[in-house]
């Protein structure tokens, strides 16, 4: 997985507001990229609940897989919500009969409890995608990955009214065997993306859609944003690309738990 860079206008606001509220080809028919853990553990080894947690572990394993199948696609919204541009999102998806996953960033989260509600009601799931985004966690202590994933996770449970994130993505990919194991023990398995559409860098329109159908043998979880600045292009890109996904046979559906 590529990672995007760190050096992000709206990141260093998310960031200050975090540290306020914590301490803070085979072809497209069959997909080959299954991916295994970066340490080599196997597909099926789980981490171990913490004492005392009524949470169901799950894997450790980054998931790139959907659970649609061989020709399934998984629609991936990172970095919301956003009051402007997730609800465009929402209404695309609706209005296609696609259900997606929403990495939402604990902060804006906590900002947002309506919209988290209204994803959740719509019937997409949930993702921690930590509380201040930042792309070189793999760097940092392993008391900080804790801070910025359970944080998180607490901020998006509460936002949500209940409901838990099924999965941890870590910003621009710096997983780690700690932060991996640490998220499956909470029962959040790790997700990885196989295709970026590209659209954060607003390369137009026409550029994010032929990004998505060139890359797709690749894998089929697919990575869009839903905040971080002006997602025009994105909503009009799902606009485009989902019914033109559904003409070519291919389902929707989630990451593999």
């Amino acid at each position: 997985m590529a990672r995007r860079s760190n050096g992000r206008g709206w990141n260093s606001k998310l960031v200050g507001a975090a540290l306020g509220v914590t301490l803070l080809a085979t072809g497209a028919s069959v997909w080959t990229a299954q991916a295994g853990a970066a340490d080599g553990s196997s597909p099926e080894a789980t981490a171990p609940a913490s004492p005392g947690s009524d949470v169901r572990p799950t894997a450790v394993t980054i998931a790139h897989a959907s659970d649609a199948g061989t020709r399934g696609i998984n629609i991936t919204i990172d970095d919301g919500p956003d009051p402007e541009w997730t609800p465009q999102v929402l209404d695309v998806l609706r209005e296609y009969g696609v259900k997606a996953t929403f990495c939402m960033v604990g902060p804006q989260a906590e900002a947002h409890p309506d919209l988290v509600k209204k994803v959740v009601a719509d019937g997409h799931r949930l993702c921690d995608h930590s509380v201040s985004h930042d792309t070189t966690m793999d760097k940092k202590s392993e008391a900080y990955q804790s801070q910025q994933i359970l944080d998180a996770e607490r901020m998006i449970t509460k936002a949500s009214g209940g409901v838990r994130p099924m999965y941890y993505r870590a910003p621009g990919g710096a997983f780690t065997p700690y932060s991996r194991k640490l998220a499956a023990s909470r029962g959040m398995r790790p997700l990885g993306w196989n295709v970026d559409s590209k659209d954060f860098e607003r390369p137009g329109t026409d550029a994010i859609v032929a990004t998505v159908e060139r890359e797709l043998p690749n894998g089929p979880t697919l990575l869009f944003h839903d905040a971080g600045g002006d997602r025009a292009q994105t909503v009009e890109a799902l606009r485009r690309a989902l019914p033109r996904l559904k003409e070519q046979g291919y389902s929707f559906g989630f990451p593999v738990r």
